[in-house]
């Protein structure tokens, strides 16, 4: 499983978020490996429209509907067709730990899966007894790093994480700077279950050929 962040690259905004779309189901249909992109807000519904690949929100906000100017609103992205969303993602944490739990139930309200990054081992277990779909040790350090993984850098953390996230029944992903195939071999054999990465492929002057380097890893 590879969960593909666009964040707000122009390589994966608006028109060129289908045509990334594109090109991971085609690498997807091709591995037969569970690839995930994970698009702006304001792209969920074209993108969602133009694949046959689960689609993820970057995140919602624990709002109802009423007066909450420039929220993201979880029942939008769900109707636009999003199948889950990222949550507490290091360039966009909730700093509130009361918020992200009642984010987390109003995801859970709309059918909405989740995954819950966070930037320690502290962390990790305080965000797994909100029991989301996933979980995701990221070091925010190594957050869009193009030469150091959380896999080289921090290989006996990932092992910790795994054994927290399994106690607890929850599949783990690992991130930061993820970028080749041996990171994802190593994450997996410290027991992730796949990997989040950004640039390493959307910003990649090849894409596919990025994206399938990865999906060796999980040979």
């Amino acid at each position: 499983m590879i969960f593909i962040n666009f964040k707000t690259y122009e390589q994966g905004s608006g028109e060129n978020a289908i045509t990334l779309t594109g090109i991971l189901e085609e690498v997807a249909t091709e591995t037969k490996i569970k690839v995930i992109p994970v698009v702006q807000s304001a792209d969920i519904q074209e993108v969602v429209q133009s694949t046959k690949l689960e689609v993820w929100a970057q995140t919602i906000d624990p709002v109802e509907f009423g007066a909450h100017t420039g929220a993201v609103l979880p029942e939008a992205v769900s109707e636009d067709g999003a199948s889950g969303t990222f949550l507490n993602h290091s360039e966009n944490k909730f700093r509130d730990y009361e918020k992200l739990k009642l984010a987390v139930k109003r995801a859970k309200e709309i059918n909405l899966k989740t995954l819950i990054f966070a930037d320690n081992i502290e962390e990790l277990e305080k965000v797994s007894v909100l029991y989301p779909d996933y979980v995701s040790y990221e070091p925010p350090e190594l957050v869009g790093s193009e030469t150091t993984s959380v896999a080289t850098a921090h290989p006996e953390i990932i092992k910790k994480a795994a054994e927290v996230s399994k106690a607890k029944g929850l599949p783990l992903i690992a991130g930061a700077g993820i970028h080749s195939r041996e990171d994802v071999k190593k994450s997996l054999e410290l027991g992730a279950v796949g990997v989040a990465v950004a640039s390493g492929v959307v910003k990649a002057d090849n894409p596919r050929e990025k994206l399938l380097d990865l999906t060796e890893g999980f040979k």
